[in-house]
């Protein structure tokens, strides 16, 4: 007799991790892709479009042969005995490749003792862990749009993800030295977030500015692609922040109501804040989106972990704060210094730092991810298995948040730093002057649109010259 399923699979759970995967796979292709093609100048959206296809398929190569491993896998010791930050720095590189790690169930080390076992297969794991490391340069990939070099784009993407990446991911996410100092982190508002936005701003000044013709002036192409992409993010984030759980329960529900809450009320309060305080006293659709990927972001290291109440004060707070970011802080140095193009430092960085600081402060104990026991009794309900912040009690939650945090800033902006100089040695990492005055026919010979036809005596011509009456 045969079993579609092995004794410990879980068909629901199996198909929920796929479906959020697959959720999350959509916010990168086409959702970065059409939001940040819609946001450049029009030059610009066929280089912006392809370094996100190609950007997304270098991590999926990357995180299969040696990433996955590296984030999840067995922890080298690189500290000797005992519990230092060396000894759950990094995992043993390796491939997932084969039958024996696709298809057997799903386990990360350090965390097997730490919560119920996974009823899925590690190729389910894999695969929904690998959609949040290729977001991640897609996301800072808003920073230096518009002068980075292809080529070089190819070799940094790769080189980082194994090299920062997989470290954010080993010591938060994968039961390494933070994680075991209690911090938390959701979905990524440090792993994903906190980088993207460090990244992209030690990117965007290594690199160097926009032509100042493009600084001063740089429309977006269109703005419904834009809306296109910004709603495929705000419902994929629902496998984002849902799928993290790894079980289709009902913290994975509460989790995804909890985004939603926060998104809405950080758009509302970007809208009102343009409306009433803004340079232009008028409301508009980009300081929308601002808003609302600033609410995704800041609830993503939270949204397990607080309550409703806590996620709509948090989209208030972080999307009320990263307004008066966005507005006055690139008056003053550094920020004037650097060119991030589409403000991926206050977007993501800042909304993901302060989303972090905040999931310290409204943890709310009540909020259980994984019960043990009985269910059916309200005195069993009682948070033994949830995590505490500070308004409930629990002072350190916020000092580990802050720690953490300033790991992943300064490691990040070093060795994005390190890399890029290594790179730049080699690879030049900016287009030249003429290149970047031209933009995607020069770089890639397309464009987004074919040239618009001419009139010339009363004869109409096409791309290639061909006239008809």
């Amino acid at each position: 007799m045969y079993f579609p399923y092995p004794t410990w699979l879980n068909a629901g759970d199996n198909s929920w991790q796929m479906t959020a995967a697959t959720l999350v796979g959509l916010m990168s292709l086409p959702g970065i892709a059409v939001l940040y093609g819609g946001l450049v100048k029009k030059k610009w959206a066929v280089n912006t479009m392809l370094m996100a296809f190609a950007g997304f398929a270098a991590v999926l190569v990357v995180w299969i042969f040696w990433g996955y491993n590296m984030g999840f896998g067995t922890p080298l010791h690189l500290g000797g005995s005992g519990s230092n930050i060396l000894n759950g720095f990094l995992g043993h590189p390796g491939s997932i490749t084969g039958p024996g790690q696709e298809t057997h169930q799903a386990l990360i080390p350090l965390l097997a003792s730490a919560g119920p076992a996974f009823h899925f297969p590690t190729a389910t794991l894999a695969y929904f862990q690998f959609v949040f490391a290729a977001i991640t340069p897609l996301l800072f990939l808003g920073s230096v749009l518009g002068r980075m070099n292809f080529k070089a784009w190819l070799v940094f993407v790769p080189a980082w993800t194994t090299c920062v990446y997989t470290v954010n991911a080993m010591m938060i996410w994968g039961g390494g030295y933070w994680a075991q100092k209690g911090a938390l982190d959701y979905s990524g508002g440090y792993v994903i977030h906190l980088a993207a936005g460090i990244t992209g701003f030690v990117a965007a000044w290594v690199i160097g500015p926009r032509l100042t013709r493009d600084r001063q002036s740089f429309p977006p192409t269109n703005l419904l692609l834009v809306a296109v992409g910004a709603g495929l993010l705000w419902l994929g984030w629902n496998g984002f922040n849902g799928g993290d759980p790894y079980f289709a329960g009902t913290d994975a529900a509460a989790a995804i109501l909890n985004t939603n809450i926060c998104t809405a009320t950080a758009l509302l309060t970007w809208l009102a804040c343009d409306t009433y305080i803004g340079p232009t006293k008028k409301p508009t659709f980009l300081g929308s989106i601002n808003g609302m990927i600033v609410g995704l972001v800041a609830i993503t290291p939270a949204a397990g972990f607080v309550n409703g109440n806590a996620a709509a004060f948090m989209g208030v707070i972080a999307s009320f704060l990263v307004f008066c970011a966005w507005t006055w802080l690139p008056k003053v140095r550094p920020f004037s210094k650097v060119d991030d193009a589409l403000g991926v430092v206050y977007t993501h960085g800042m909304a993901g730092l302060l989303g972090g600081l905040l999931t310290g402060v409204f943890a709310d104990p009540y909020m259980v991810e994984y019960v043990s026991g009985k269910t059916n009794l309200p005195s069993l309900w009682s948070g033994a298995n949830g995590v505490a912040g500070l308004m409930y009690g629990n002072s350190d939650r916020l000092l580990i948040q802050f720690l953490t945090a300033s790991s992943v800033i300064i490691w990040d902006g070093l060795i994005t730093f390190v890399l890029l100089k290594i790179i730049g040695l080699v690879i030049p990492l900016r287009y030249t002057d003429a290149e970047l005055e031209i933009g995607d026919a020069a770089v890639h010979d397309e464009e987004v649109e074919p040239p618009q036809t001419a009139v010339r005596s009363g004869v109409l011509v096409g791309m290639a010259g061909e006239g008809a009456v």
